[in-house]
C-alpha cells in the first residue's frame, strides 16, 4: 500500500521554501490537509512576510489539495499556540507535525555574540518544543500523533563554525529521547532527520558539483514514512540526503570496570584509557535506565 495521509492534518513549520516547501508539497500530493508555516524572514530571522508560505499554499491548492498558511514564529510561545490553533480551528484535528523551521548565525566560538547564539537556539529549539507542546494535548486526546524533528550533521558530528546550531540540533536528540518514551503510550511517535540537501541555508555550504544531487525530495521522502501510519519506530535518528539513508544512534564502548579500589584514583583511568575508548564493540541504549542498569549490572 502506497503512503498516503487522507483525512490527516498536517503541521510544517519554516514552509516557506526549501525543505519545509518539499514536505508540504509532498504531503499534500499524498492527500493531507497542510498547515503552511512561514514566518518569511531573511536566512539570520531578521525581517518577516507573508508572501513565501502564501506562495506555497498557492501551489498546493493548485493541486487540488487544502492548505491554509501561517505566519507566526514559532520561536514565540504564543506565535506557536497560535500555529496549533488555527489548524485545529480550520480543519478540526492536528495528526502530524514537522519542526523543520530554522535560522543561522554562523560565526566561530569565540566571535559569537550571545543574541545570535540565543536566537538560534530559539527556533531550532525552543521552536520544536513550543510547537510540540501546544500539539500534545490534540495528539494524546486523539490517541495519535506523528513528530519529525530535523537534526543536522553539525551537531551529531560538528561543523566549524556553527556552535549555535549544532549545540541546537543536538539538543532536539535528547529531546527526543526523552519524549519518545512518553508519547508513545497514547500513540505519539517522534522521530528525527538529519538532512543533507541544496537549499538557500546550506548550498554555499555544499561543494558545487554535488548540489544537482542534493534534491529536497530525497529528504521528504524520508519525512513523509517517519510521519505515516506505517511508521511504528520511535525514537529513531535518521541521516538522508541524495538517495542516502542511514539510522545514526548514539554509542557507548564496551568499557572496563575498575576495581573499587582503584575506581577514584586517576591514574587507573589514564591506564586503562585505550579499553575505555575502544569503539570495537560499542552498542546504543533504548534509554538512561537500560544505561544505569548496564552501569550497576555488577553489582
Amino acid at each position: 500500500m502506497p503512503v498516503r495521509f487522507d483525512g490527516r492534518v498536517a503541521i510544517v513549520t519554516g514552509a516557506g521554501s526549501g525543505l519545509g516547501r518539499s514536505h508540504a508539497l509532498m504531503l499534500a500530493s499524498r492527500g493531507a490537509k497542510v498547515v503552511v508555516n512561514d514566518l518569511g524572514g531573511a536566512l539570520d530571522g531578521a525581517g518577516r512576510s507573508s508572501e513565501a508560505a502564501d506562495r506555497v499554499v498557492a501551489e498546493i491548492k493548485a493541486g487540488g489539495a487544502e492548505a491554509l498558511a501561517n505566519y507566526d514564529s514559532v520561536s514565540d510561545e504564543a506565535g506557536a499556540k497560535r500555529l496549533i490553533e488555527n489548524a485545529v480551528s480550520r480543519f478540526g484535528r492536528i495528526d502530524v507535525l514537522v519542526n523543520n523551521a530554522g535560522i543561522l548565525r554562523d560565526k566561530t566560538f569565540a566571535k559569537m555574540a550571545s543574541e545570535d547564539f540565543r536566537a538560534v537556539v530559539d527556533v531550532h529549539l525552543m521552536g520544536s518544543v513550543y510547537c510540540t507542546a501546544a500539539a500534545w494535548p490534540h495528539m494524546r486526546e486523539a490517541g495519535y500523533g506523528r513528530i519529525v524533528m530535523t537534526s543536522s550533521g553539525a551537531g551529531l558530528y560538528g561543523n566549524f563554525g556553527q556552535s549555535n546550531y549544532g549545540a541546537a540540533k543536538m539538543a532536539l536528540v535528547g529531546l527526543v529521547n526523552v519524549i519518545k518514551l512518553e508519547g508513545r503510550k497514547n500513540g505519539i511517535l517522534i522521530n528525527t532527520v538529519a538532512p543533507i540537501a541544496a537549499t538557500r541555508m546550506t548550498e554555499a555550504l555544499m561543494p558545487k558539483h554535488a548540489l544537482p544531487y542534493l534534491k529536497s525530495e530525497y529528504v521528504s521522502a524520508a519525512v513523509l514514512y517517519l510521519c505515516s501510519e506505517e511508521c511504528q519506530s520511535s525514537g529513531d535518528v535518521i541521516s538522508v540526503g541524495a538517495g542516502y539513508l542511514a539510522k545514526t544512534s548514539m554509542m557507548e564502548a564496551e568499557g572496563v570496570y575498575l576495581a573499587q579500589d582503584q575506581a577514584a584514583d586517576p591514574d587507573s583511568v589514564a591506564a586503562a584509557y585505550d579499553k575505555i575508548t575502544d569503539m570495537s564493540s560499542a552498542r546504543p541504549f533504548a534509554s538512561a535506565a537500560e544505561y544505569v542498569d548496564h552501569v550497576l549490572a555488577r553489582f
